[in-house]
């Protein structure tokens, strides 16, 4: 595919949903950095793009603030711009009681799943404010769990809940920018994180059952069409599940 001359950034670029999405992104013709905690497996996706060039791998700690500056300074360094910034990279603490979770794992994951989500906007924003062509899209990862909540998943679920209410901050915020800000919200893609789903998981009832997955190619798909819409069109919330997984009515 030729170079369509437009610069996305994936956070949590490499594996599941952030790696679908940053493969869609690079065979699309988008330039792309990829970033993540983990070198190695950033240029393994970078490898098997064969987008050469147009990839870029930056390891980084998004729940940083230090690390998302360094981020978007290497982006617009090798690209010169950003157009979407795909706010991918989370965490979790599965099956973990209320009562006995830590604050320790508690403040984990909200560094990651909202302080790094914050980070990563707020530098996209201002360069996306001030760049030529101006404006951009952001695209935050939102989950089912922004809806209806897992049991025994406190950290994750207000996260989610709380990406919402940024994604409709930024969304207002940055109208008079031509920044576009939308969330999409997976449920069961196959990824590492979801492995378990497989196995069995805890229903709201208790009981603890199988979950159908779906192809994490789809998702990556979902986040290139709403990525590839004009400025002028937003695609402000998507879901993206399982046919026959446990959500609708589900509790």
């Amino acid at each position: 595919m030729a170079e369509n001359n437009k610069v996305a950034v994936v956070t949590g670029a490499g594996t599941g949903i952030g790696k679908a999405a940053a493969l869609a992104y690079l065979k699309d013709g988008w330039s792309v950095a990829l970033a993540g905690r983990r070198a190695e497996m950033l240029n393994e996706v970078v490898a098997e793009s064969g987008a050469g060039k147009r990839a870029l791998a930056v390891q980084a700690d998004i729940s940083k603030s230090t690390d998302a500056k360094m981020l978007f300074e290497k982006t617009v360094a090798a690209f010169g711009r950003v157009d979407v910034l795909f706010n991918n990279a989370g965490g979790n603490a599965p099956g973990t009681l209320f009562e006995e979770l830590t604050h320790e794992k508690w403040l984990d994951v909200v560094g990651v799943n909202l302080n790094g989500m914050f980070f990563c906007s707020q530098e996209a924003f201002k360069i996306m404010k001030s760049q030529n062509p101006r404006g951009g899209r952001i695209i935050n990862n939102g989950s089912i769990s922004a809806h209806a909540p897992r049991p025994d998943s406190a950290p994750y679920t207000a996260t989610k809940h709380a990406a919402t209410g940024l994604t409709k901050t930024i969304s207002l915020d940055g109208r008079k920018y031509d920044i576009a800000c939308c969330q999409i919200d997976v449920g069961n893609a196959v990824t590492p994180l979801t492995q378990r789903m497989a196995q069995g998981v805890k229903q709201a009832n208790g009981e603890i059952k199988p979950e159908p997955r779906m192809p994490v190619e789809y998702v990556g798909q979902a986040v290139l069409f709403m990525s590839n819409m004009p400025l002028d069109v937003n695609v402000q919330f998507l879901t993206i599940m399982a046919t026959k997984m446990p959500f609708v009515g589900r509790g």
